[in-house]
């Protein structure tokens, strides 16, 4: 049996307790030495350790001892270090294909990527660095040993777009023409701001870029390099719905028999979309990870939703991920709980108006809209943040509001969620695994550590109305189904309501009982119509996205159709682009 032993040292400072982590291991007892300190952190033998559990009992928040699946070669592709995360495999590159990689985040996927892309020399868990002819050999039979081979006779030009986008205002000062001329290697220029609608901030300065700009931007300059290996590490993250389905597009067509293409994403229904096969990472996370065989993008994602590779015969998640058919009876929800009247707010140049609507007692409603159109504006109206310029707006109640921007300060997690955690921990707190945070301040935390606990901070407040501005944000797909599924039980366990604006259709598909439509012109006119039923609203919303959306038969969830395919044009005829 392999065994790994993993040491957080920023999580466990207190010297005190170091020194009891040390003196209650048994093996040091007998005199042999296990937990050893280097220096002022402490480090645990791999070889000596037998597995007792007795130190990672006493520090959960900072040491894991774990017995890997008997399935995992116990040689590594990499390891950050000693008792630090390792990777034991990599996915595939497949020219001529899109191959998808689809995993909870922690655990390797963008280490994945950085080796196959060049960006990380992996070391097989030693110290040295590995050449491409221990990677060939490691991967001889496969795939992945010619693309290896490829890149030691140096056949294989990488271009990379990486996660943290926002690295580059950081590292570039200069106008988007300038950068995106700079890395111009296939003289296409003029063919891709278009495709990218950049010729509006051309001359913006990157540092000025909001987040959806810089992922266009980003995407853009991988776009232009001279590659036959591109790989795109979360895509569509500050992007909207109507954004997300263009750059997949566009990502797809990218492949063919000359191209390898690889994505990174935690939008199911776009990576679906996008992708022809696809690969699943799992493991534990900030402890190590591995990857599954290649299989279609369909089977790929209904298999991650089920939780059980059959032909590894591993389990690597204990419950099934469901989806339904059909939401939820709008019959069951009639009591309201409260309305808005007809409302207008200017703001700058773009103007926001609201239809009357209302939202009801138990109920999830979701909002979707292009961005710029007036989704928060609303959500910001609607919790008081603005004052609306029509005379009356909602009527007064209790809310809570999680807004779309996360502000951190220095406070700790677990003061900032003391409530949380007094009144809610076995209905937020430990479904969202937020107790390995407690320790940590809020400017320490990952943009997705941080979500969930603003997420826990506003679903423990005692409000009738929950406001949620992109909850989705920085989240994996599993975290994002969790986080719905906390929703879910907190409005009908305490008879609240909740809204939320979400770009990710899968998410709020599973997550609303009815939605709110956003309709305009980006930047310069918005209006907010409904709520409606799942079918009516989706269908008003799918219209001007050009797309319909069908039920996947094995797990009912939502599925966009090929372009003039059969399904397509029966729903279109059917009046039906979204099935209930």
């Amino acid at each position: 049996m392999v065994r790994i032993a993993i040491v957080d040292n920023n999580k466990l400072k207190d010297m005190d307790r170091k020194k009891h982590v040390q003196n209650i291991c048994p093996v040091n007892r007998t005199g042999t030495e296990c937990i050893y300190f280097e220096g002022n952190k402490i480090q645990i033998d791999e070889v000596t350790c037998i597995g007792c559990g007795i130190c990672a009992n006493a520090e959960p928040d900072a040491i894991q001892i774990i017995n890997l699946p008997e399935q995992i070669k116990a040689t590594p592709i990499h390891r950050y270090g000693p008792n630090k995360f390792v990777l034991y495999s990599l996915p595939t590159p497949i020219f001529g294909k899109v191959v998808g990689v689809l995993g909870k985040n922690g655990i390797g996927k963008s280490t994945a990527i950085k080796v196959l892309s060049g960006t990380l020399k992996p070391n097989f868990g030693e110290v040295k660095d590995a050449n491409y002819d221990e990677l060939i050999k490691r991967f001889k039979g496969s795939e992945t040993q010619k693309f290896f081979e490829k890149i030691k006779k140096g056949e294989i030009n990488i271009a990379y777009k990486p996660q943290d986008i926002d690295q580059i205002p950081k590292n570039y000062d200069g106008t988007v023409h300038e950068l995106l001329k700079k890395v111009d290697e296939k003289k296409e220029f003029q063919k891709i701001i278009e495709q990218f609608d950049l010729n509006g901030i051309l001359e913006n300065n990157v540092k000025t870029l909001s987040g959806g700009e810089l992922q266009r931007v980003a995407i853009a300059a991988t776009f232009l390099k001279n590659a036959n290996f591109y790989v795109f590490d979360e895509p569509t993250s500050y992007l909207d719905i109507k954004q997300r389905l263009k750059i997949s597009k566009l990502i797809k067509e990218l492949s063919n028999e000359n191209n390898a293409v690889m994505v990174i994403e935690h939008d199911l229904v776009v990576l679906d979309h996008m992708t022809e096969l696809v690969q699943i990472m799992y493991g534990k996370e900030a402890a190590w990870g591995t990857v599954s065989q290649p299989r279609s993008t369909r089977e790929g994602i209904n298999v991650y939703l089920s939780g059980f590779l059959k032909e590894e015969n591993i389990r690597f998640r204990n419950k099934e991920i469901k989806f339904y058919a059909k939401p939820p009876s709008e019959a069951q929800k009639k009591i309201k709980l409260t309305e808005w009247n007809e409302m207008y707010k200017k703001l700058d140049r773009f103007n926001l108006g609201t239809n009357k609507g209302s939202v009801n007692l138990n109920e999830v409603v979701g909002i979707v809209g292009e961005n710029g159109i007036g989704k928060t504006t609303f959500v910001r109206l609607i919790s008081g943040e603005l004052k609306p310029d029509s005379e009356e707006g909602i009527s007064k109640i209790r809310i809570a509001y999680k807004p779309q921007y996360l502000v951190p300060n220095e406070e700790l997690v677990m003061e900032y969620l003391a409530d949380a955690i007094n009144k809610h921990k076995t209905e937020i707190i430990d479904p969202l695994n937020i107790e390995t945070l407690y320790r940590s301040r809020l400017s320490e935390l990952s943009g997705g550590e941080l979500q969930k606990v603003m997420v826990a901070k506003a679903l423990a407040q005692d409000a009738e109305l929950i406001l949620l501005d992109e909850p989705s944000a920085y989240l994996d797909v599993e975290l994002r189904l969790t986080v719905s599924k906390v929703i879910k039980d907190i409005v009908e366990k305490y008879h609240r309501s909740c809204l939320v604006v979400d770009h990710d259709l899968l998410f709020i598909d599973y997550l609303s009982d009815r939605v709110i439509v956003c309709e305009g012109k980006p930047a310069v006119h918005g209006l907010v119509e409904g709520p409606f039923t799942m079918e009516e609203g989706m269908n008003r919303f799918l219209k001007n996205l050009k797309i319909t959306v069908r039920r996947d038969m094995e797990s009912n969830r939502p599925r966009i159709n090929k372009p003039d395919s059969q399904m397509e044009r029966q729903q279109i005829s059917e009046g039906k682009l979204y099935y209930t």
